[in-house]
């Protein structure tokens, strides 16, 4: 199973990517399981897990007080804007994994600030060590690090916004059946992955402000 885990809809204000559009890519790639993160909300995700041929992970990007943090397997939509603590804690009462996204991305203002990271360590399940959109390979092999020292697992992401880019991050690993099963999956599974081509901001950055028209 190849499992692209953070994808982007057009349901986010800077996603460029419809719903049949994001099926038809996985389908043509060989993409057989996808974790949808839309910045806080998890409608797509939703509407996907019914329609999709394939496994769908609802997840949420949540833009918290100190960064963004990633809930995956949701049932409830979290808010934004709430502090790292209470996002976590939101992410735990409903069952779901604690992700942290590009953690020392330098070239975003996004990642979840250092001290925040260190302060949650004890909530945090999973960290991505290998995300498409992240330019600067000594930031890659610094999260890969963290979570090796900190003894979390490790997964990897195209953290798409338009169709071109899924799959251009992903794990390799064993299918299966619930949360649980999905941590020994991943815990046993090989990160594969390419930078995309910096150009691939300015398209989400075009239709953040499209939309905000």
């Amino acid at each position: 199973m190849r499992a692209d885990l953070h994808v982007h809809t057009c349901y986010s204000r800077d996603g460029l990517t419809t719903l049949d559009g994001l099926i038809d890519r996985c389908r043509e790639i060989g993409i057989d399981c996808v974790a949808v993160t839309d910045h806080d909300t998890i409608a797509a995700a939703l509407e996907l897990e019914r329609s999709a041929p394939f496994r769908i992970i609802v997840g949420e990007e949540i833009r918290t007080t100190e960064g963004e943090i990633i809930g995956l397997f949701l049932s409830s939509e979290i808010p934004g804007g709430l502090s790292p603590r209470e996002t976590t804690a939101r992410i735990k009462e409903q069952g779901g994994l604690v992700c942290v996204p590009h953690p020392f991305d330098r070239l975003r203002r996004s990642p979840l600030r250092l001290s925040a990271l260190e302060s949650i360590i004890d909530q945090i399940d999973i960290i991505e060590v290998f995300n498409s959109r992240t330019t600067l390979l000594r930031d890659s092999e610094k999260a890969r690090r963290f979570a090796e020292e900190h003894r979390l697992l490790a997964c990897a992401g195209s953290d798409a916004h338009t169709p071109g880019e899924i799959g251009g991050a992903y794990v390799e690993m064993a299918d299966f059946s619930d949360r649980d099963d999905f941590c020994r999956a991943v815990a046993q599974g090989k990160v594969v992955g390419a930078r995309a081509n910096p150009f691939v901001h300015v398209a989400s950055t075009v239709a953040k402000f499209t939309k905000a028209w």
